[in-house]
């Protein structure tokens, strides 16, 4: 009889184990996962207008848009667009200025300063570039570190006659660490930009 209560007992704790073991462990959560981004194929075209002063080369996976939208069909200028990624969700936007009496080059680096400062509530760090290219194309690049929406802003200038600013927009909300791999792509393209940059 007790060599029957011990298998009993033995059998018993064997299967409070196993049924213990079966239980299902706490769930954790998924860490967020970013969809994968492919990116297009790297190559160049030329921007020459016939209405514009300039010239320089832009990504074949980017179109050149004008912004009739913000300014009910007419820009200020008809130098004033967009260079629009759809691939990318991504935009530059570029203005134009003739320096003059009305815009002189102080007032022009004074707004492009100002329009860059908008962002320092959200910004961790911003870093300024002295631009000079092999054409004599000379301005200041502003990269912004964190989660602003312009992180990429340049203006370029003859300093005499010629004004051209360009602003680098996500055009969806920005999350630096998912942005993050775009926006080192798109620098790239940026520099090619500036780099080939010649006024007419």
């Amino acid at each position: 009889m007790i060599v029957k209560l011990n298998i009993y007992f033995l059998l018993f704790i064997a299967i409070f184990f196993i049924s213990g073991c079966n239980e299902e462990m706490a769930k954790t959560p998924k860490p967020h996962m970013y969809s994968r981004i492919i990116f297009p194929e790297r190559g160049y075209q030329h921007f020459d207008s016939m209405l514009c002063n300039f010239t320089f080369k832009y990504p074949l996976y980017s179109k050149i848009i004008k912004d009739s939208v913000q300014f009910e069909g007419r820009p200020p200028n008809n130098c004033w667009f967009d260079i629009n990624s759809r691939d990318l969700n991504t935009s530059i936007h570029c203005s134009y200025y003739n320096i003059s009496q009305q815009k002189n080059l102080s007032t022009l680096i004074a707004e492009a300063f100002e329009i860059a400062d908008k962002h320092n509530i959200k910004a961790n760090f911003r870093k300024e570039t002295v631009i000079k290219n092999a054409s004599g194309v000379q301005g200041i690049l502003f990269d912004i570190e964190g989660p602003v929406a312009s992180p990429v802003q340049f203006y370029l200038t003859d300093g005499k006659q010629h004004f051209f600013r360009a602003s680098f927009y996500f055009n969806s909300k920005v999350n630096p660490d998912s942005t993050a791999i775009v926006l080192k792509f798109v620098k790239q393209d940026i520099d090619t930009l500036i780099s080939t940059f010649i006024w007419k």
